[in-house]
């Protein structure tokens, strides 16, 4: 039997819940009591495996205090002539570094940086180390 991939819509939706829980420090065993199910359930949400009704939603958007709207924010949107979504790999980089750990501290360490030219040449030098063409500096 062939593995069932996740849709767009629900990956996008999981990766926004994942973001938004880790933002506001919750665990996925507490966001599974708010919600009435397993933290594996809540894996299962956040990874898009399994589609969240909309009831399911309403309550995961008070746990989290935002808005449903939060969860569809930036979504891939159906483009008539292609069978695909078109924007979902490059909305779902961005969703999937700001769930990450490494994402959030990144984001609020940054944050709290208040001199613009520091964070500008911060932004540079992540550039330089990433490598302008895709490639590591350290692989060059």
């Amino acid at each position: 039997m062939a593995k069932k991939t996740p849709n767009v819509i629900d990956r996008h939706v999981g990766s926004r819940l994942r973001m938004r829980r880790i933002l506001m420090g919750m665990s996925q065993e507490r966001l599974g009591d708010h919600l009435g199910v397993t933290f594996q359930q809540v894996q299962k949400y956040e990874k898009g495996m399994n589609r969240m009704g909309a009831s399911r939603l309403q309550d995961a958007s008070r746990a989290l205090e935002v808005p449903v709207e939060f969860f569809f924010r930036d979504a891939p949107q159906l483009d008539a002539r292609q069978p695909e979504f078109t924007n979902a790999h490059d909305t779902n980089f961005v969703a999937d570094f700001l769930s990450s750990n490494e994402g959030v501290e990144l984001n609020q360490a940054f944050a709290r940086i208040k001199d613009r030219k520091l964070r500008r040449r911060i932004v540079e030098l992540v550039i330089a180390a990433a490598g302008a063409d895709g490639t590591n500096a350290e692989d060059r």
